[in-house]
């Protein structure tokens, strides 16, 4: 029995994302409003990254994994991370270059990143972006939905490690962080072209890439959301360990950079700089909801 099948028959909903499922929190004392843990597909090892509940799917639920299928699906992802390591990925044959606006982002922004699109299973109905590191290779792709369908976001190939993207040179000695391609890729439109994102979850060597460049200070644009708040509480205890100052920036008005930016007509109007910190967000965890809308409304 695979992850999948297992949430299925326990009638879990999940969002496949990566190399991982995207399920609301199982722990009892939890009540996730966002679905905030991940479960390896492969392994089904588990985190909730707002609360901390971790564990393995199979043994949560009294079921046996099939060993001998988790091996070999981990020797399949090794050949692929060493191949993808040694040589990149290749486009996939017949690819279409966007040439659209979608949520009001330039074509010439799309370009930049060339965007494209194809006919196949993975790629359809999105608009694609390979993902490169800093050699060059291209190690990743990273699909976006344009008409409601799920994933919202498609990488491939599932599990593959991504890469701070893009990898940019601080401007006036500042970097801007976000998580999604499109947060970066409105940054880009409005000439804010130090933007990086994550592509999902930060990892720690996305972060010690920044530290490479040595910025003078860091601008994290947060997610509107719990798990946007702790990650960001997250980022800028790190970066302040390493002596960088850094600040949290929220849109008032919008769920996430990218949504801002196409709701206030290409403007960087009504964000809201926030002091926020991870003991804040341990201590009002069960209710972060509430507590945002309180950060909303001080004044500063």
């Amino acid at each position: 029995m695979t992850v999948e099948e297992l949430l299925t028959s326990r009638q879990v909903y999940f969002i496949p994302k990566g190399g991982d499922c995207l399920v609301s929190c199982l722990s009892p004392d939890h009540a996730d409003r966002n679905p905030s843990m991940r479960i390896d597909r492969i392994t089904g090892i588990f985190q909730c990254f707002s609360c901390g509940f971790k564990g393995n799917i199979f043994t949560h639920f009294g079921e046996k994994a099939n060993h001998l299928q988790v091996r070999r699906e981990l020797l399949k992802k090794t050949i692929r991370e060493k191949r993808s390591e040694s040589i990149g990925l290749s486009f996939p044959r017949n690819i279409t270059p966007y040439a659209g606006n979608w949520r009001d982002i330039k074509p010439e922004t799309y370009k930049r990143f060339e965007a494209f699109q194809h006919p196949d299973s993975d790629y359809i109905g999105r608009i694609n972006f390979p993902i490169r590191d800093i050699s060059g290779r291209i190690v990743a792709f990273n699909g976006r939905h344009t008409t409601g369908g799920t994933p919202k976001y498609m990488i491939s190939p599932a599990g593959a490690k991504m890469p701070l993207f893009p990898i940019v040179d601080p401007i006036q000695g500042s970097v801007i962080l976000v998580e999604g391609i499109f947060d970066m890729m409105a940054l880009f439109n409005l000439d804010k072209k130090s933007a990086s994102c994550s592509s999902g979850m930060w990892s720690g060597l996305q972060l010690y890439k920044v530290l490479e460049k040595e910025p003078s200070s860091i601008v994290v644009f947060a997610d509107n959301d719990s798990v946007g708040l702790r990650t960001s509480a997250i980022l800028k205890e790190f970066f302040t360990m390493n002596h960088i100052p850094t600040r949290i920036v929220i849109s008032r008005i919008a769920k996430d950079p990218a949504e801002h930016y196409f709701q206030k007509n290409q403007t960087l109007d009504h964000l809201l700089e926030i002091d926020v910190t991870l003991d804040m967000i341990e201590e009002h965890k069960d209710d972060v909801f509430n507590f945002l809308r309180h950060m909303k409304n001080r004044k500063y």
